[in-house]
């Protein structure tokens, strides 16, 4: 049995104007293909989202973000993107976009349990 697996991850980012292109590191989603595992993990501290950007709608963010959940769960709660294959909702994930909420470039590494990578990164480059 194979006791290290290989996983990537992107570090979910709040970004309040794109233009401008600067970001606070807000959550992690991570992926690993053999152990079929698709979680996302992430922290809304309102006290320094408020700095960011002051006229910030906290519920807004939290709902999208709720989405990624959902989509990393799968099914339909999470719409159609929650039903494809597990590889290709991590892709939709973490495509790159233009806007408030964003995704840095994806990264690998190996690891033993998913889950527990998931919160040693959250805790590491979100809190």
């Amino acid at each position: 049995m194979q006791d290290r697996y290989q996983y990537e991850y992107a570090v979910i980012r709040f970004v309040p104007l794109v233009e401008r292109e600067e970001f606070l590191n807000i959550g992690v989603v991570l992926y690993c293909k053999e152990q079929r595992f698709l979680e996302a993990a992430f922290t809304l501290d309102e006290k320094r989202l408020n700095i960011f950007s002051p006229s910030l709608d906290i519920q807004d963010i939290e709902n999208h973000l709720r989405s990624f959940e959902k989509i990393c769960i799968g099914g339909p709660d999470g719409g159609p993107i929650g039903v494809l294959p597990i590889a290709d909702r991590f892709r939709w994930l973490t495509a790159t976009r233009s806007t408030v909420l964003q995704c840095s470039k994806v990264h690998i590494g190996f690891c033993k349990k998913p889950g527990e990578t998931l919160l040693r990164l959250h805790k590491q480059l979100v809190l």
